[in-house]
């Protein structure tokens, strides 16, 4: 077998496509993005700028929600409380709110765990009822990963009331 080809089938033999060693891979990476980058600045075309998310204010009550492990979360301010069936009372932790290009980044520690929480504008049902939501929710607490649903003040629920 030839190893200066790749096997990419009869175009790509045809072709004579060599094969990169390993080790010039990462070089050959940053080559690509450099000529990417060099392109974009000659194109002539200027970059859409796209602000910070601003559809949830610091000062609004944010609820996030999931099923399928129910959980809930209230944000306001600096404060976050999680609560889940086990956990009625919930538990509180001090967290960081910022303001990215697509949506909300929630982070903090709670119960010594590492929280991470993204909140990005779309339309989310939470499968058991007739209740429509305006933000999808990705919560990562420690390994565990869960997707929900959120709304705020200025963005209410549609459909059945809660």
């Amino acid at each position: 077998m030839n190893t200066d080809k790749i096997a990419m089938g009869a175009a790509g033999s045809a072709l004579g496509a060599k094969r990169i060693a390993p080790s010039a891979i990462p070089a050959a990476i940053a080559a690509a993005i450099l000529a990417a980058a060099l392109a974009a600045c000659q194109s002539g075309e200027e970059e859409e700028v796209v602000g910070a998310f601003d559809a949830i204010a610091e000062e609004e009550v944010l609820i996030l929600l999931g099923n399928e492990p129910f959980w809930n979360i209230r944000v306001e301010g600096d404060q976050l409380n999680y609560t889940t069936p086990e956990n009625p009372d919930g538990t509180s932790a001090r967290i960081n709110r910022f303001a990215g290009n697509g949506g909300l980044g929630i982070a903090g520690q709670l119960a010594g765990e590492e929280l991470n929480i993204a909140v990005t504008p779309g339309e989310c049902s939470d499968t058991m009822s007739d209740v429509q939501y305006p933000f999808t929710v990705t919560f990562a607490l420690g390994d565990a990963l869960l997707t929900g649903c959120g709304y705020s003040d200025s963005n209410p629920v549609t459909g059945q009331e809660r």
